[in-house]
């Protein structure tokens, strides 16, 4: 069983730069891949950005060159930079990790406006 808990959530101007934190349980977390996702209201969720135990990382286009992922797993920690926001990225961000199961996090509301 692993647990997932986001946080850094919570309401941002246009242009601001919010880190998202996603906190896990277990003892292999560094070889766990971690994915972010996101839901708006009326939208399917969407994978935004992902890294693997190594830390190659992979982002969705629509946030390519804003949004920056990373991990300490010192920590068993990932974070989501995320610069230049833009009310269409207001959602709530949700972590997942798919290693040994499903899991997802209870997910962390970011929005954008003035």
């Amino acid at each position: 069983q692993v647990q997932l808990v986001e946080s850094g959530g919570g309401l941002v101007q246009p242009g601001g730069s919010p880190r998202l934190s996603c906190a896990a349980s277990g003892s292999f977390f560094s070889i766990y891949t971690i994915t972010w996702y996101r839901q708006a209201p009326g939208n399917q969720r969407e994978l935004v950005a992902g890294i693997g135990s190594g830390g190659n990382t992979n982002y969705a286009d629509s946030v390519k060159g804003r949004f920056t992922i990373s991990r300490d797993n010192a920590k068993r920690t990932v974070y989501l930079q995320m610069n230049s926001l833009k009310p269409e990225d207001t959602a709530v961000y949700y972590c997942r990790t798919q290693f040994g199961g499903n899991y997802w996090g209870q997910g962390t509301q970011v929005t954008v406006s003035s």
